[in-house]
């Protein structure tokens, strides 16, 4: 007889608690349908309500605890998910598709986010700097901004969630964590985590359910001063907009449409290796996933013809099998968008170069699996080029200069993550100013981001906000500037100034 799928509950409070309607819904392997990991929290505006009275109880208390200390119990949540390392990738992979070593890696950035998060606790650092008036002293310090709503998406289910809280709580901020409806038992373990470290109660908590019902409410709930969402463009513009009459903090990171430069003078078994990895790696679910390939024309034909060969060997199938390559889309929905753009590329005269359907034999019938998608001959006219697809469909573009290459770069709505594969020293410093992205790789892949450095996009990549690094620090934090006036009387900046006594006189 089959196990029973486990049912999962709200974390509120300090405590595990079913949702209110009392309704739930099934995470499934998208490897194999058949296969119902578990049933979750189908909660809704009352669960939200719950879980941010609960934030904003525990803020008053978690905000006085020093810096260091709070510092101290990340590190530890930290050193859980080190000590838990492979279960977690399993129950990953298990329910979002991507193969072992990428979930592996998925679990090492939140890790490593937390023993960066524990140093910062220590480095918090504002400035001391001259007043303009005698006996006076002047500095900044951070503070922490109150209830913080963290909205997660469903491809790097552990790395973005850890890259999210880790900073908010070192800051001093309580949180209320939504996962993807798509992978929610991650961030369930992640909190288990938290809970068993010991965090105190209310400091975090967790609310499952749908986008309408409980990622609307937690944008627009006036006890939240923060937003931080991952997630795609449309959705991000509209989670801007709910938040600004509030006048919310609000940090973004949605799309991308990353390419990578081929030059004629690059190594081709290297930049071989990384547009395969950047193309196909999280079977392209990545939002910096190489989707573009822009090839210098001495050296187009030669380019596509190793492409295609490699793609063409590559092993797909459920990724718990360590020799598996790429993993299927994420889910029916997915799959769906995928094959769409595949037939808007064809219909568009792009060439398939290779794959382009699905799989359906016998080691695949039961997942959403494709083949590695190439399409040659794309031009910048074309909806493959233009628009995120989100999965591992490479469109490749020939180009005969390095000015035209950048400017089919710079050509997209987006500005994540570009790349350049070159062994000419000037056009890689070239690239490196020009190319307009948050992050550039040069003869590497447009994959790969470490947590130590911000991470984050320019136009409708996000506003501004960047995650990662100390910069992450400055959007879960507010500056205060401080004024200690030991004169013992009135001095008026900028009036008073005129009277002070010269050097010299």
């Amino acid at each position: 007889m089959a196990k029973k799928p486990p049912v999962y509950k709200n974390y509120i409070a300090g405590e595990w608690v079913a949702c209110e309607s009392g309704k739930t819904f099934a995470n499934v392997n998208p490897a194999d349908t058949n296969d119902i990991i578990g049933y979750f929290q189908d909660s809704g505006p009352s669960d939200v309500n719950a879980a941010v009275s609960a934030a904003k109880k525990a803020y008053e208390k978690w905000r006085l605890v020093p810096a260091p200390k709070r510092a101290e119990m990340v590190m530890e949540l930290g050193l859980w998910l080190k000590k838990n390392k492979e279960k977690l990738a399993h129950d990953a992979t298990r329910e979002m598709g991507k193969v072992l070593k990428e979930t592996r890696g998925d679990v090492q950035e939140g890790i490593d986010m937390a023993l960066f998060c524990f140093g910062e606790g220590r480095r918090m650092y504002g400035i001391t700097t001259p007043a303009e008036l005698p006996n006076k002293f002047a500095m900044t310090v951070r503070e922490p901004l109150g209830v913080c709503s963290l909205i997660t998406p469903w491809n790097f289910p552990m790395a973005i969630p850890t890259w999210k809280m880790m900073p908010a709580l070192v800051c001093g901020n309580t949180v209320v964590i939504k996962p993807a409806s798509l992978t929610p038992l991650t961030v369930t373990n992640l909190v288990k985590g938290a809970e068993e470290v010991g965090f105190p109660k209310g400091v975090v908590n967790m609310v499952t359910g749908g986008g309408r019902n409980v990622g609307t409410p937690m944008c627009e709930h006036p006890d939240v001063a923060l937003v931080s969402f991952t997630g795609s463009t449309s959705v991000g513009r509209q989670i801007n907009t709910s938040c600004a009459k509030d006048f919310k903090r609000v940090g973004l990171e949605m799309g991308g449409k990353n390419a990578v430069i081929v030059m004629d003078d690059a190594d081709l078994d290297l930049a071989l290796e990384g547009v395969l990895w950047g193309a196909f790696g999280t079977t392209g679910q990545r939002c910096t996933a190489t989707s573009r390939c822009l090839v210098h024309r001495k050296v187009y034909a030669k380019f596509l013809q190793m492409l295609e060969k490699r793609a063409k060997a590559l092993k797909v199938g459920n990724g718990l099998d360590e020799s598996v390559e790429m993993g299927p889309a994420v889910d029916a929905n997915q799959l769906k968008t995928d094959l769409e753009y595949i037939e808007i590329g064809k219909k568009e005269g792009a060439t398939l170069v290779t794959g382009g359907k699905r799989l359906t034999g016998a080691k695949h019938k039961n997942g959403f699996f494709i083949e590695p998608t190439i399409f040659g001959d794309v031009n910048a006219k074309m909806r493959i080029f233009r628009e995120e697809i989100f999965g591992p469909v490479l469109s490749v573009v020939p180009f005969r200069t390095f000015e035209e290459a950048i400017a089919l770069q710079n050509n997209c709505l987006y500005g994540l993550s570009g790349s350049i594969y070159t062994n000419d020293v000037n056009k890689a410093f070239a690239a490196m100013r020009d190319i307009h992205t948050g992050l550039c790789y040069i003869n590497a892949p447009t994959i790969g981001a470490e947590n130590h450095l911000p991470f984050g996009g320019m136009k409708q990549t996000g506003n501004g906000h960047r995650e990662g690094g100390k910069e992450a620090l400055d959007l879960f934090s507010e500056w205060k500037a401080i004024y200690v006036d030991f004169s013992g009387r009135l001095q008026k900046a900028q009036i008073d100034t005129d009277s002070i006594v010269k050097v010299g006189d």
